[in-house]
């Protein structure tokens, strides 16, 4: 018996529950803690008719709403379940916690009641990528496995079902880790570079959000650093419990590293090989780090066959360097998870030749003055839309300054002008790739939606 569930269940009879905002993981949390017996109010500033089908279900449930611009007004709650991209000083929670209310998050909650081992992993680029890794290498295995955060589906309403023997992977965000208290067993972290710098006050906060992964682990507990960034690699002096490393530069101590177009494992003195890179059915050298980190997190769980038969396998998770369609011999692309530099940086380093590049969105005030960089030597077209179009151009023009050639640079007004124009300058052999190095925000809802709607428009040429 899951004891520390049993008097969360207690807990939660008739108490005054708030939940802040009705997305995907908060409905499923919402429907749970009515299950519980608590008396809940969700708020969002969205109205009745945008909430939908969502709003009807909930108020046939009992559950009581808060919604429109004023939404936060009112936040007297016993208990208070924050959305994770909700920021901790937002002035209606710090009255709330000044006045006795428990604020916390789905997943802060989840993490206190699971009683299997968490492997979780954040970074500022590859990190669902590496998340589904992990879970697809531990199901090989043949371990029950439960995938969650920011991918696979809210885990805190299955929580009854999750047993000690199992797995529970997760991939966590710099907004669900800024508050956390606690942290995984296996924590990963697969690189850190500016990123939501939009949310975040500063990136030193930023940082210290992500460190929030490992600082609460016990003695026992395993970090993953990749050892090729400064930033990640100066977190093993603050590790609670030992640290493994992945590198693609260098052979750690201990760790997972390329040698001779080989993925190996060092410990001590043992050098084992697991497998070859070509083995790795994923373009892109950042896919070889992606699985370097995977193997350092379940390297003692799991067999080298099982690693192997995932890297043969596994195609990659939708809108990564997703292969969408070829038309009149022209191959196109849709990354369109890509939302920092450093991710655009990596989907152009996966191609040989020259690519026709569909970028730009929402501003996050990241620099782009290295991708600027990339784009001279990797891009042949350049198609920028969205709010950032004239701060990516002006990255290409300071980086070639006087002496290099610029790509041709094109300005759209919408995605699907965008397709058309990259279309229309491609020949035969070409590449073209939606990798925005930019967040949706300015023209969808997220990422996922931008991607469809491409493939949707790529089909229709």
């Amino acid at each position: 018996m899951n004891q520390k569930l049993e008097l969360f269940k207690e807990n939660m009879k008739g108490k005054s529950v708030a939940v802040i905002g009705i997305g995907v993981s908060n409905t499923p949390l919402i429907r749970f803690l009515v299950e519980l017996g608590a008396k809940v109010t969700a708020f969002d500033k969205k109205s009745e008719q945008e909430l939908g089908n969502v709003y009807i279900q909930l108020k046939e449930l009992g559950v009581e709403f808060s919604l429109g611009d004023n939404y936060l007004d009112n936040l007297n709650h016993s208990i208070i379940f924050k959305t994770p991209g909700m920021r901790f000083d937002t002035p209606e929670l710090l009255a709330a916690k000044e006045n006795g209310s428990i604020i916390t998050s789905e997943m802060e909650a989840f993490f206190d009641l699971c009683p299997a081992q968490i492997i979780a992993v954040t970074g500022s680029d590859g990190k669902t990528t590496t998340t589904t890794l992990i879970y697809e290498i531990l199901k090989e295995k043949e371990y029950t496995c439960w995938l969650g955060g920011n991918i696979g589906k809210p885990l805190l309403s299955e929580i009854e079902n999750i047993q000690p023997d199992h797995k529970v992977v997760l991939e966590l965000s710099s907004f669900q880790l800024h508050t956390m208290q606690s942290s995984p067993d296996i924590a990963v972290i697969t690189n850190i570079t500016p990123n939501h710098l939009d949310m975040h006050k500063s990136m030193e906060e930023y940082v210290d959000a992500k460190k929030n992964i490992f600082l609460h682990q016990a003695h026992n507990g395993k970090l993953v650093l990749n050892y090729d960034n400064d930033i990640t690699r100066s977190f093993e002096k603050e590790a609670k419990g030992r640290v493994i490393f992945f590198s693609r530069q260098s052979i750690p101590e201990q760790g997972v590293y390329v040698k001779d177009n080989s993925i190996c494992f060092k410990t001590g003195e043992n050098e084992i090989k697991i497998m070859d890179t070509a083995d790795i059915l994923l373009p892109g050298i950042h896919n070889v780090e992606n699985y370097m980190a995977a193997i350092a997190a379940v390297w003692e769980m799991v067999d080298v066959e099982s690693i192997k038969k995932v890297a043969r396998t596994f195609n990659g998770v939708e809108h990564r360097i997703e292969f969408v369609r070829e038309v009149a011999g022209i191959k196109f692309y849709n990354d369109s998870i890509a939302s920092s530099p450093t991710r655009t940086i990596a989907g152009l380093n996966s191609f040989k030749q020259k690519v026709i590049l569909i970028a730009g969105g929402y501003d996050k005030n990241i620099p782009f003055d290295k991708l600027g960089k990339v784009i001279l030597d990797k891009v042949k077209v350049l198609v920028l839309i969205g709010k950032t179009a004239e701060k990516i151009a002006q990255a290409v023009k300071d980086a070639a300054g006087l002496s290099v050639e610029l790509p041709t640079i094109l300005r759209c007004t919408s995605l699907e002008e965008a397709v058309k124009a990259a279309y229309s300058k491609a020949v035969n052999g070409d590449i073209v790739i939606l990798s925005p190095a930019c967040a949706s925000f300015d023209m969808f809802k997220n990422f996922e939606e931008r991607g469809n709607k491409y493939k949707e428009i790529v089909k229709g040429l």
